[in-house]
């Protein structure tokens, strides 16, 4: 999720539901696409979020997209099985 339209390379404005995140804060959400850039990978299925102040990103949505994520210090590394 992300409250800056910038970040996306295609979104389809459309109004859904809200959602609920972090002490009981709710945004309503204007849309959804894909965030990346030509160096590295995409991400599908992003939502924009009226008033979100901070891209939040869940780690079980990856990897339950095929993901893999892998924390070391000071990284996170976040691959396609076969990349």
């Amino acid at each position: 999720m992300t409250g800056d339209k910038t970040k996306f390379l295609n979104l389809l404005l459309k109004y859904e539901v809200h959602v609920s995140y972090g002490d009981n804060n709710k945004g309503k959400i204007l849309g959804r696409g894909t965030i990346g850039d030509k160096n590295s990978f995409f991400i599908h299925d992003v939502l924009f979020v009226k008033g979100l102040k901070h891209s939040l990103l869940s780690i079980r949505q990856l990897c339950d997209k095929g993901y893999q994520v892998t924390f070391k210090p000071n990284i996170c590394e976040i691959r396609l099985p076969k990349s």
